[in-house]
């Protein structure tokens, strides 16, 4: 996916978990920040940032959406790692990556003859439902992540009661003849596994790996992240 229009800036400091404030050509300016989690180890002040230009929307607080953040103390074989934060960016990521192939559900045949976002399985809403050309079918849930700790991707990178919920309603999801998957989209490139963050969250490190246990397939993916767009990438380890 690409954005439209992409303006560079300095972060200074973010008062919320919905705002930020940053330079913008020697100005300071309130942006959006499209990521309701914590960020601490990307958003701090001085780091470069990448901010969406939404000036032909007259109905917005804020012209500017934080989207992506330059990770300038890490180097990656290609130079400067970039770190896509912007939270509905992996449902489309993945959505693209369905349609065109990039991701391949185990089990699954290549061709799927249905991909719909946002279905209900019971009392839980999931990311996508899928049939193949088979007749298998299945309930996808998509995780972004944007934490990496020394090469590693953590998720989450605060608690989330919501996540163990979609967990508990995949399971579900199997016990009714449906196949289910948790997809994680590592929003960077440079990282070698993901793993729960059992130390911020241990509840979802539990629920995940006995998901897993019980017919869950977990998979991750990284992502190809510039400054003004994102792509999915290629399957990276996941060790619960």
């Amino acid at each position: 996916m690409n954005y439209r229009k992409i303006k560079e800036a300095v972060f200074i400091e973010r008062p919320n978990r919905f705002i930020a404030k940053v330079i913008i050509n020697g100005e300071p300016n309130t942006v959006h920040v499209k990521n309701t989690g914590r960020c601490k180890e990307l958003l701090y002040e001085g780091v470069k940032v990448y901010l969406e230009d939404h000036g032909d929307v007259p109905t917005r607080k804020t012209r500017y959406s934080l989207v992506t953040v330059e990770k300038s103390h890490l180097q990656s074989g290609n130079g400067l790692r970039f770190v896509n934060i912007d939270s509905q960016a992996p449902n489309r990521v993945v959505a693209e990556a369905l349609s065109n192939g990039d991701v391949h559900l185990p089990e699954f045949s290549r061709t799927l003859t249905q991909t719909r976002p946002e279905t209900t399985c019971g009392d839980s809403r999931f990311d996508f439902y899928v049939e193949d050309d088979t007749g298998k079918k299945a309930y996808i849930e998509v995780k972004g992540v944007t934490l990496e700790d020394v090469g590693i991707a953590r998720f989450p990178d605060a608690p989330t009661e919501r996540g163990i919920k979609h967990i508990k309603g995949l399971r579900r999801a199997l016990e009714s003849g449906f196949s289910a998957f948790l997809i994680f989209v590592i929003q960077m490139k440079g990282v070698s596994a993901l793993q729960p963050n059992d130390e911020t969250h241990p509840a979802f490190g539990e629920a995940l790996r006995e998901a897993e246990k019980n017919g869950v397939i977990v998979l991750a993916y990284d992502c190809d992240v510039t400054q003004d767009s994102i792509t999915i990438g290629n399957p990276v380890e996941v060790k619960l």
